[in-house]
């Protein structure tokens, strides 16, 4: 629907972009969103997800012997953290066709730019598949270690809550600080939604029970 609202200028685009100039004349501190919006940089993401896919892939290299319940193949460790890997790598591949077909032009700061095409955000969607994967590999070790804990309760709802406020305030820094438009980030996170769901359903159906060492 964000879609096709921006590619037919629908009057959700028109409030759209009501909404962005008021965010990005509002008060915040320019230096405060400035930071916040560099969070959904490659160089600061993806080295984020590094260190996490390299943890989770040291636990599960450790705990490779482990074995299905039915006694079949042993539990396939790399694969989340490698699956992890490609869909961050995924994001360009999507996003890229989508702002050279869909051609938006930025916000004032930016319609002058070397080039037009915002929609959806880069910088949205790398934080959100970055982080959000970064957060489920790091749910999936913690609850396979220590499945049935009570303490690890709020351990899941925990994690999730901080990586959608992080994501918040990626898209509140690069909306304050012109970057993008509201939807831009909106569409972003949509598609990060999908990604994100097919790395949980591809680890859950292929890479065995989670290592319990």
């Amino acid at each position: 629907m964000l879609t096709w609202q921006v590619a037919g200028h629908g009057p959700l685009r028109a409030l759209d972009e009501r909404l962005g100039r008021a965010v990005a004349n509002g008060h915040l501190p320019t230096g405060i969103a400035e930071f916040w919006a560099d969070l959904g940089n490659t160089a600061v993401a993806l080295p984020v997800l590094c260190v996490v896919m390299v943890a989770a892939g040291w636990r599960g290299w450790r705990g490779r012997s482990e074995e299905a319940p039915n006694g079949g193949a042993p539990v396939r460790w790399w694969l989340p953290p490698l699956a992890a890997g490609l869909t961050l790598a995924v994001v360009p591949a999507l996003v890229v066709p989508l702002k050279l077909w869909l051609a938006r032009p930025g916000p004032p700061g930016m319609a002058g730019g070397p080039h037009d095409g915002f929609y959806p955000s880069g910088h949205g969607a790398t934080a959100a598949v970055a982080y959000g994967v970064a957060a489920l590999l790091v749910i999936r070790g913690v609850q396979g270690r220590r499945a049935g804990r009570p303490a690890l309760r709020l351990f899941a709802p925990s994690v999730v809550a901080v990586v959608a406020l992080l994501n918040v305030a990626v898209g509140l820094g690069l909306v304050r600080r012109g970057y993008h438009w509201p939807l831009d980030v909106l569409g972003s996170w949509c598609l990060a939604t999908v990604l994100l769901a097919v790395w949980c359903a591809v680890c859950d159906r292929w890479s065995g029970p989670m290592v319990t060492r």
